[in-house]
C-alpha cells in the first residue's frame, strides 16, 4: 500500500513539474471587448480581475489582484510591450518602487508575503485601441528576478 502511495505522489509531482503553462484566465468579456491573460512566469500564476469591461474605457476603474511573493520587493520595475501580429510596436518601462520613493503600497513586501490589491487604477489613456493584440507585462525586482509576468490578449471591436 505504501509503494502505491509513493508512486502516485511521484507521478503527481512529475506531472506538475512537466506542466509549464498556466491556464488562460478571462478578465472580462462584454459585447465587443474581451480581455484574457496568462501568466508567463513558469513558476507562478496570479489572480487578476475587474468589475466590468466597460469600466476600462473610463479614466479610472477598480481592479483586484492577488499573489504570494516568490521574491522580495525593495525595488520594482515594470516593462510593458504592445505586440501586434507577433511584432513589438510600443514599449513602456517605469520604476514603481525604489529606496525612498515608492508609487505602490506593496513596495517593501517580503518573499512569502501575500500581495493583495483592490482599488482604483488609472491607465492614462482615453480609449482602448481597436483590434486584436497582446500586451506583455513583466515586473522585476532589484535582482532582475521576475515578480509577476503576464500576457494580456485584447480583442476590442468597440466603436468610440
Amino acid at each position: 500500500m505504501k509503494t502505491s502511495n509513493v508512486l502516485v505522489l511521484i507521478f503527481v509531482l512529475l506531472y506538475i513539474n512537466a506542466s509549464t503553462e498556466w491556464p488562460t484566465h478571462t478578465v472580462c468579456k462584454e459585447d465587443n471587448l474581451e480581455i484574457h491573460y496568462k501568466s508567463c512566469d513558469p513558476q507562478q500564476d496570479f489572480a487578476f480581475s475587474i468589475d466590468h469591461c466597460s469600466d476600462i474605457t473610463t479614466h479610472t476603474f477598480n481592479i483586484r489582484a492577488a499573489m504570494v511573493l516568490r521574491h522580495s520587493i525593495k525595488e520594482l520595475y515594470v516593462k510593458i510591450d504592445l505586440i501586434i501580429n507577433g511584432k513589438t510596436i510600443l514599449t513602456y518601462s517605469d520604476t514603481l518602487c525604489e529606496l525612498g520613493h515608492s508609487k505602490l503600497i506593496f513596495c517593501g513586501k517580503k518573499k512569502g508575503e501575500h500581495l493583495y490589491y483592490e482599488g482604483p487604477v488609472t491607465l492614462g489613456i482615453k480609449e482602448i485601441p481597436q483590434g486584436d493584440y497582446t500586451i506583455s507585462a513583466r515586473l522585476t525586482n532589484e535582482d532582475h528576478a521576475t515578480v509577476a509576468c503576464a500576457d494580456f490578449t485584447v480583442k476590442n471591436y468597440l466603436d468610440y
